[in-house]
């Protein structure tokens, strides 16, 4: 007995005695100049995103630099100013340049610094070959495969645009409106909230390499995943796949940048280690810049995966427990009458769905409805169709 006793007081004694380790986090700048982007020598638009680093305390988690003058330098003495584009963007359309030249950025901030980075060649990718995707027994695989039959290419970059479908929990046929006073309309098919499409850019780093292989060639090379269960399966999904060719030293940054983002988290995952991009501040020399630019054509490929051609998966959805209720002009509760469409439609709280009438009648009693999250698809996506989207 006494000796389990002494055993317990020591278990108490170990777990009683830990403290919470808060090491001290060392005061350092977290205000660099982030650039990402590449500038694009063909026919297709140029974006350049600037941002700020911000510190792990932060709670924002991107810091976009606004107010900046953003100009594509060549090294003949041109230069191609790109547009502000909000949140930090910056973009222009097609530049058609010479693919023979070398380009580079020069970005002026509102402080009056100036950034330039290095004159690199214009790399020109091959075509896609093809974007296909594989059904695994938990969702869907998707690849793009390439070749450049001159074996000139070597590195190569992907990066990646989803647009899905999704659908409200309901379908409104009315709608709340205050003009010329509180009433509910009928609504059109073209201010539909039912079906809306959503964009997600990719944030993965995706990259592959022949450099080691006798041809040129790039063959089931993983762009993304989707789970089985993903919403973005539920009706019908498509991805625009872009594809880049790199020099060495981009790719390898890119490599670099992907390991001290992605592959960090355990003892067996490399060391974090510092990115030799190739942008500088001219006007503070030692001034850390965050970012590598690189200049070329890319080449792109989009494919459609309908819910119809894969397995009877149960797709989730953000909504919850939707529920569909009554709402009346005149309810009496208690010996006292509640409008409950002024109460709850007129205010916003619910949306109504469709009328509710005696049959035979076309006195309208009230109306159906639901939370807003749950009948707005426009809350997340936009009801207006791409250009692009075939049905």
């Amino acid at each position: 007995m006494n000796k389990r006793i002494y055993i317990l007081s020591l278990v108490i004694m170990a777990f009683g005695c830990q403290k919470p380790y808060e090491p001290k986090i060392v005061a350092v700048s977290s205000n660099y100049l982030v650039v990402e982007g590449t500038i694009n020598t063909g026919s297709d638009s140029t974006s350049i995103r600037l941002s700020r680093t911000v510190s792990l305390t932060s709670v924002a988690q991107v810091k976009p630099e606004l107010g900046a003058t953003v100009t594509v330098l060549t090294d003949a003495g041109g230069n191609y100013p790109l547009a502000s584009a909000g949140n930090g963007y910056y973009s222009g359309p097609g530049l058609n340049l010479n693919s023979s030249a070398k380009y580079g950025l020069k970005i002026v901030t509102s402080d009056g610094k100036v950034y330039q980075s290095d004159f690199v060649p214009s790399k020109k990718s091959p075509p896609i070959d093809s974007v296909y995707y594989r059904v695994q027994s938990d969702g869907v695989k998707i690849y793009a495969d390439t070749h450049d039959p001159s074996n000139g290419t070597t590195y190569y970059r992907w990066d990646y645009k989803e647009t899905y479908v999704i659908h409200s929990a309901y379908y409104s046929y009315v709608y709340f409106s205050q003009i010329p006073f509180d009433t509910v309309l009928n609504r059109s098919f073209a201010n539909q909230i039912y079906s809306c499409w959503l964009n997600n850019p990719s944030s993965d780093i995706i990259l592959n390499s022949s450099a080691k292989l006798a041809k040129d060639v790039i063959a089931n090379n993983q762009i993304t995943a989707i789970a089985s269960t993903s919403e973005k399966l539920r009706v019908r999904y498509s991805i625009l796949v872009k594809q880049y060719a790199l020099t060495a030293d981009a790719f390898h940054y890119y490599e670099q940048l992907r390991k001290n983002t992605e592959q960090l988290g355990s003892i067996f995952d490399p060391e974090p280690s510092e990115l030799p991009g190739n942008i500088h501040c001219v006007t503070s020399p030692l001034e850390a810049v965050i970012g590598y630019v690189t200049a070329g054509s890319s080449t792109e490929s989009r494919i459609f995966i309908d819910n119809g051609s894969l397995p009877t998966w149960q797709a989730s959805t953000p909504y919850g427990d939707c529920i569909m209720d009554t709402l009346l002009f005149k309810r009496s509760k208690r010996g006292v009458i509640f409008n409950e469409v002024q109460l709850y439609i007129y205010t916003g709280i619910m949306m109504p769905l469709f009328p509710i009438q005696r049959p035979g009648s076309t006195i309208i009693l009230g109306y159906t409805a639901s939370s807003p999250e749950c009948v707005d698809c426009t809350l997340r996506g936009s009801n207006k169709q791409p250009d692009f989207w075939t049905n």
